[in-house]
């Protein structure tokens, strides 16, 4: 794991840039909700976000045990409100065939990725406000 801390700075409209680590991601709101579409919005992250966590799961398990470690993970969503939020979120891994108790075990350890840990025991999130005085165009 790479703790640490991730900036997201407004680009335009509803564009947002992200910063992780090295890399940085775009998110926005799709066209007919007044964005541009350039990138995922940040729900459809938080949904990818497990789909990534139990794939990344699901092959090293098959890695670990010698079998072809092709997977693939579709998450299946929906929302619910109020308050607006995801409500469903369905994931169907697929692999190769696996024996009886590896099966089990493989579910097991899927549904222990650290995504869906932290979905079953909510982090603490707090907020703070800090300003930031405009400058003047010279």
């Amino acid at each position: 794991m790479h703790p640490g801390t991730i900036t997201v700075q407004h680009d335009e409209r509803d564009s947002f840039s992200i910063a992780i680590r090295s890399h940085e991601l775009v998110v926005d709101q799709p066209l007919e909700e007044g964005g541009r579409d350039s990138g995922p919005t940040p729900t459809e992250l938080f949904v990818a976000s497990i789909a990534g966590c139990v794939g990344h799961y699901a092959r090293r398990f098959l890695h670990r045990h010698g079998l072809p470690d092709d997977v693939r993970v579709t998450a299946d969503w929906s929302m619910t409100q109020p308050p607006a939020r995801v409500g469903n979120v369905a994931l169907t891994v697929t692999t190769v065939e696996l024996p009886g108790e590896l099966a089990a075990r493989f579910e097991r350890t899927i549904a222990r990725c650290v995504v869906h840990n932290s979905l079953q025991d909510p982090p603490e999130i707090t907020f703070r406000r800090e300003s930031v005085s405009k400058r003047r165009a010279s």
